[in-house]
């Protein structure tokens, strides 16, 4: 078994796995999708599109995080920025993201309170020293995040810190895969299923893919090799007419995944209909605050409103989150939207399928 990173990296063992996917392919046109940002990155930084056969197309879903906030929600964020004495406290990529007229950054230039944090726990501990403040933790991310912003409420909870609290945009990914499949936009062979995410849920959660929709779905790493691995085994399960999910990613996902941080945060979360930009609504995808720890949800804490959300005009951000057009698509792509000035979510992380675009492509 591969441990070392240098291994999944190893030229000879990627050119043989490129070679097995050539003589497994049986030339029918197979698209694959990948719904996590990090995945989308190693397959721009790496090449791996340009290693496989022309007809194997490799589509980017909504993996992103911060992509996938609703401008409706950095609008609240904006109007809570601007009540007297509330701090924000914030993973750094989200104070970049475009609401309907304005971002936290260029608020935070006309003096907004915004601190950036490295994780929830940090949020607490300003929250601690600075009693005469309201800080307000941005909740973002996919079950891989929401554990530890779980475990933040908890202790903000246990020890009495009651000027904290968490606006949740806290998103579940399967029922995103499922909204993409019944949307009916884009037909897919295959889902090469996210890594950090099962990491914590376990391989059960993509079940339903594999039954209802038969559909293949590997969980794959980070890592050229682990992408290669992946495809392989989606190509070979097409070839056998089999449907599964796989496990590709073993040195980090187990089966039934991480019980006690999955315990942690349907403690503190229950499933609520939430927004996905460029989606919708989609029921039962997002985690809500439970009511017994309503006192740090934001959203009850706090009156918030805001006026009608409104897109720039020719951003195409949600057509390339659900997979049906791609970065160069969009008008505005390098032109008047790019990393320093971005006009939409996709530019914004490193994990944002423009952002990647840009870096790695935009100038080949």
């Amino acid at each position: 078994m591969l441990k070392y990173i240098d291994e999944f990296r190893n030229p000879d063992l990627v050119k043989s796995v490129v070679s097995e996917i050539h003589r497994e392919f049986s030339g029918k046109p197979i698209k694959l999708m990948e719904v996590c940002g990090g995945h989308t990155i190693t397959i721009f930084k790496y090449g791996i599109q340009k290693l496989l056969p022309d007809n194997i197309y490799l589509i980017s879903g909504p993996g992103c995080p911060v992509c996938v906030t609703d401008i409706g929600y950095i609008d609240r964020v904006i109007a809570l920025a601007h009540i007297e004495n509330v701090t924000i406290a914030s993973f750094g990529d989200m104070i970049r993201v475009p609401g309907s007229r304005s971002s936290l950054q260029k608020e935070k230039g006309h003096g907004i309170d915004v601190r950036i944090c490295y994780s929830p726990m940090d949020a607490v501990r300003i929250a601690e020293k600075n009693q005469n403040k309201e800080i307000v933790f941005l909740g973002i991310g996919f079950e891989t995040t929401a554990p530890a912003v779980a475990a933040a409420i908890k202790f903000a909870a246990d020890n009495k810190i009651h000027n904290f609290s968490v606006l949740s945009a806290h998103k579940t990914m399967p029922q995103a895969m499922k909204a993409l499949l019944d949307s009916g936009e884009i037909d897919l062979d295959g889902f090469i299923c996210p890594g950090h995410v099962s990491a914590i849920t376990g391989v059960h959660i993509y079940d339903f893919i594999t039954s209802e929709y038969r559909i293949p779905c590997v969980i794959s790493g980070f890592e050229p090799l682990d992408m290669l691995l992946s495809i392989l085994m989606i190509v070979r399960q097409l070839n056998r007419g089999k449907a599964i999910v796989e496990n590709q990613y073993i040195r980090s996902v187990r089966e039934d995944g991480n019980i006690h941080a999955m315990e942690m945060m349907m403690d503190v979360f229950e499933p609520v209909d939430t927004e996905w930009r460029g989606i919708g609504t989609i029921p039962g995808s997002g985690l809500g605050i439970r009511q017994q720890y309503r006192i740090f949800d934001a959203n009850w804490k706090y009156n918030i409103e805001i006026e009608p959300v409104r897109e720039y005009t020719g951003c195409i951000c949600g057509d390339i989150m659900r997979g049906v057009k791609v970065p160069t698509d969009c008008k505005l792509f390098t032109k008047t939207c790019h990393p320093e000035d971005p006009k939409g979510s996709c530019m914004v992380s490193d994990e944002g399928t423009c952002a990647t675009w840009y870096k790695y492509s935009a100038r080949d």
